[in-house]
């Protein structure tokens, strides 16, 4: 029996060699989640939305020369949050770290971002000529640690996921030989991601340990309409996004963890209905922080962490939303529902 268990935390956290810090302006109602390895690590990326906004994807591609990031940047504020990234990279450039280019010259760290669009959230975005994101992401980097709020919490802060207050996510499994997968989620989606008719998440059969409220269908439930009536109100592109993390443990290639980012997509699909659509950027990257040697034979080894991975995403997007609060308008499912 391939028994699977929540890690210590439930906390992407729980991959050995992470952390995770959180950043918010409230009086913006934005806010940044960085990711930042002990050490580089190899990293991957798979896009799916139609939307995407992102800094230094491209590096991650294989064939590129940079083997490993050093830190993983998720950020509200549409192509302004694009400034984020600076900011981590300011503070791990002082504290030594990044790619040595040639002896004697200044390290680079190598910074990868993804933003989502909550520039609708309210508060007051007339920030003038210098946006708050490249602060926000030196504050995040200056909080990381193992232990991280979710919900209403970085990047999570102004995200509305369908008709609900959207927020940060994450979650953590292990199997039975101990390898660990995690995920981190920032949820602002057109989709919904409760089913038609229902206070129960789409996630609903992942679920571990009550994490999201251990809702489950009854047997009445009927089929929905072909786009839930709780889907975002206002459908526009460029204005929705989930984007997020999935890290391991085991010591996968950067060829390997693009297939893991193509499986852990699949909890997207999990999690949300629609997804995918013309009007969101979904995008996920996936990276190793190679503590654990991969069995062999490899390729089934990847397979099985795929579909972990993709049921710990679709685990992630329920508790950004469950572990959400209202926000000016926006009702979260707690206060809808429960």
């Amino acid at each position: 029996m391939n028994m699977i268990r929540q890690g210590a935390r439930n906390l992407i956290t729980d991959v050995p060699g992470l952390k995770v810090g959180n950043a918010e302006d409230f009086g913006v109602r934005t806010g940044v989640t960085v990711l930042i390895g002990d050490v580089p690590s190899p990293c991957a990326v798979d896009i799916r939305g139609g939307a995407p906004g992102t800094r230094d994807t491209d590096a991650l591609d294989p064939v590129s020369l940079v083997e490993g990031i050093d830190a993983l940047v998720l950020s509200g504020g549409s192509a302004f949050g694009l400034d984020a990234p600076a900011g981590v990279q300011s503070v791990l450039k002082a504290q030594g770290r990044g790619y040595e280019i040639a002896p004697g010259l200044p390290r680079v760290p190598i910074v990868s971002g993804a933003i989502l669009f909550d520039l609708a959230s309210g508060g007051n975005k007339d920030w003038g000529d210098e946006t708050p994101y490249r602060r926000l992401g030196q504050r995040a980097a200056d909080a990381a640690g193992i232990d991280f709020a979710l919900g209403n919490a970085g990047a999570g802060l102004g995200a509305i996921a369908g008709a609900y207050k959207g927020g940060l996510g994450s979650a953590s499994a292990v199997t039975e030989d101990e390898y660990t997968v995690g995920a981190l989620v920032a949820v602002n989606s057109v989709g919904s991601p409760v089913l038609p008719g229902s206070d129960v998440f789409w996630a609903w059969p992942f679920e571990m340990a009550g994490e999201f409220g251990g809702k489950r269908p009854s047997p009445e439930l009927k089929p929905g309409p072909l786009l839930p009536l709780d889907m975002k109100g206002a459908v526009r592109a460029g204005e929705n996004t989930t984007i997020a993390i999935i890290a391991t443990d085991a010591a996968l290639t950067r060829i390997e963890l693009k297939r893991l980012a193509i499986m852990a997509a699949d909890g997207f699909a999990r999690a949300l209905r629609p997804v995918h659509t013309p009007f969101d950027g979904d995008l996920i990257y996936a990276l190793s922080t190679g503590r654990r040697a991969l069995k062999e034979p490899r390729p089934l080894e990847v397979m099985r962490l795929g579909v972990l991975a993709a049921d710990s995403l679709a685990r992630a997007i329920a508790r950004g939303v469950y572990e959400a609060e209202s926000l000016g308008p926006v009702r979260s499912y707690r206060d809808t529902f429960l």
